[in-house]
This record gives structure tokens, sequence and C-alpha cells, in this order.
């Protein structure tokens, strides 16, 4: 892990790729993931005549889909604005695949492609890191967090205790807290 600067002097650090700010915002992730993803698609652009379409979207998704998509679960909870951001990056790469102009709508675009969008892909990704807690297939540390209705201790016999339903976790803060893990995967 290091610190680096930005020009706009906020202070966060790197760890495996994922910049995490002071104040956990994860704008400085989001704005160097779409920076080098829109850098990717001018470059793309660029020799996309010459490659074929199954070819162009097999590298879009090697290297720009990979991108959004790898640690996007730290996102979850996060404001739209800085979802947006994402979703343009796959906006854009949609248009390019179906070389669409600016103005075209891509929800048909990302229906053919079979693409979800940057808030369903964090759903669909805290649902499978849960589903693998659930199984014993995911790292011990997560599978700690993520705690059953059944695992309550109380007197009475609940049929929430028979449910597949995980305990929410209470927070102190509604910023950060509800975006934990352990909170954000029971609701999911």
């Amino acid at each position: 892990m290091h610190t680096r600067m930005i020009p706009r002097f906020f202070v966060f650090v790197v760890c495996l790729g994922v910049y995490l700010d002071a104040d956990a915002t994860m704008r400085a992730h989001v704005t160097s993931t779409v920076r080098a993803c829109f850098a990717i698609l001018r470059q793309m652009n660029s020799v996309r005549h010459s490659l074929t379409r199954p070819a162009l979207i097999t590298l879009l998704c090697a290297l720009v889909i990979s991108k959004l998509e790898y640690c996007n679960s730290v996102l979850a909870g996060a404001p739209a604005v800085l979802l947006s951001s994402f979703q343009s990056v796959l906006n854009a790469a949609a248009r390019l695949v179906f070389s669409a102009n600016r103005s075209a709508h891509t929800t048909p675009l990302l229906q053919e492609l079979h693409w979800l969008r940057v808030r369903e892909r964090i759903q669909f990704r805290l649902c499978v890191l849960t589903y693998r807690c659930l199984n014993g297939t995911a790292p011990q540390y997560l599978s700690e967090c993520i705690l059953p209705a059944s695992s309550r201790s109380s007197g009475r016999q609940l049929r929430s205790t028979e449910s597949i339903s995980l305990l929410i976790p209470l927070t102190c803060r509604t910023t950060i807290g509800n975006r934990s893990f352990p909170v954000a995967a029971a609701r999911a």
C-alpha cells in the first residue's frame, strides 16, 4: 500500500489497485478507472474498422469491462453520480461495438450485447460473493462476516430462523457503515 497525491490535494491509499479515499467516497478510484477505460476506448476506436465484431467485443471485455468489474463490489451503495461515470464507459463501449453515434440510446445496445448496467453488475457481484460465503467457497474472512438469520440466539422459535435470510448488522454511520460488505451483502 502506498499513498499518492492527486491535483485536488486529496490523499488516498492504493490497495490492490483500488484507490481508497480518506472519506471513503471512492471518487479517486472511479476517476482513475474511468480515465484508463476511456484511453483504451480511444485507442480501440482507431482500429475498430480492422476488427470483426466478435473480436472487438472480446477485446472490450478483456481490456475495458474487466477494469470496470475489478473490485466493483466496493462501490455498493455508492452515489449515483459516481456510478454514472462507470455507466458512461459502458455506454461508450456499446456504441463502439455498433458504431452508433453519441446521441444513440444505449439500452437496446446493452440488451443485444447481454451486458448488465453498472448498478446491476455490482448487485450481481455481491450476490455471487454472498453465495460463495454461504456455501464455503469464499475466503474465511468474508464468510465470517455473513450471518444467517438462523444463527440468531433467542429463546423463541421464529419463522425467520428457518429461512435463508441473512442478518443485517447494525451500523453507526449510514454513509460508510451501510456500504460495508456484511451490510451490503445481506441486503443484496
